[in-house]
């Protein structure tokens, strides 16, 4: 009976349930406000820090505007519970955004005892490289640092994880989804024959920080098939 009541210890306790203090980069547009939007319908106290602009007008936001990279000027912000970065870019800065920001903002705020889960928007191009040099390369880092976050916050029963979406419908893919021809043959790549909206990774983010306890160290390709579509050739028999 003894050893039941200590194991009982362990069970997971939904996080979903309690209000808890989520910190989310990039919640100007696009998954990140689609992010934020979602956890604060759900209850939680959602602080965004953004080089835009806040487009969130609700009691439990907090915005701050400020560039990720701007080091020396980032809030003091404690208690942290859940951390989702966000933010990123796709031009010549993309080592910079989208791998050494990530990496100083988890250090700043992820890697404390308060934390319970920590989230990386990665991209299904880290696992492919299908994509710009400079992008696959910030990506792929991403997904090694996120399994070395995993193995440091276990400690305090946190999980760490990277959500990597195939192509999303966001203000930022729009060059490609306003030319018919190009999006005609971004279809032929993706078998479901559609790209993601932002509120359906915003529930695959919501999964992972809120209701997960127990996957972390893991990098999750959601992006419709599109990575293991194979064009098999064979003659007709």
């Amino acid at each position: 009976m003894q050893q039941v009541d200590k194991f009982a210890n362990f069970a997971p306790v939904l996080q979903a349930s309690i209000c808890m203090k989520i910190l989310i980069s990039g919640t100007s547009q696009g998954i990140g406000k689609a992010i934020a939007e979602l956890f604060l319908s759900k209850g939680h106290k959602v602080i965004g820090i953004d080089r835009q602009e806040a487009s969130i007008t609700a009691d439990s936001y907090q915005h701050f505007q400020c560039d990720v990279r701007d080091y020396e000027h980032l809030p003091h912000i404690d208690g942290v519970e859940v951390l989702i970065n966000n933010a990123g870019t796709q031009n010549q800065d993309d080592i910079d955004v989208n791998l050494k920001a990530l990496i100083h903002f988890t250090e700043k705020y992820g890697i404390q005892e308060n934390i319970k889960a920590i989230l990386n928007i990665g991209s299904a191009s880290a696992h492919t490289g299908a994509e710009f040099p400079e992008y696959c390369a910030s990506k792929g880092g991403v997904m090694a640092y996120t399994k070395n976050v995993a193995m440091r916050v276990a400690k305090y029963g946190a999980v760490c994880n990277s959500l990597d979406p195939g192509g999303v419908i966001t203000p930022l893919n729009e060059v490609v989804m306003n030319d018919a021809q190009l999006w005609q043959e971004i279809m032929q790549q993706t078998p479901l024959k559609k790209w993601a909206t932002a509120q359906e990774m915003a529930q695959w983010a919501y999964f992972l920080t809120m209701v997960n306890t127990f996957c972390t160290g893991q990098c999750i390709v959601v992006d419709g098939g599109e990575s293991i579509n194979m064009h098999f050739v064979w003659p007709n028999q």
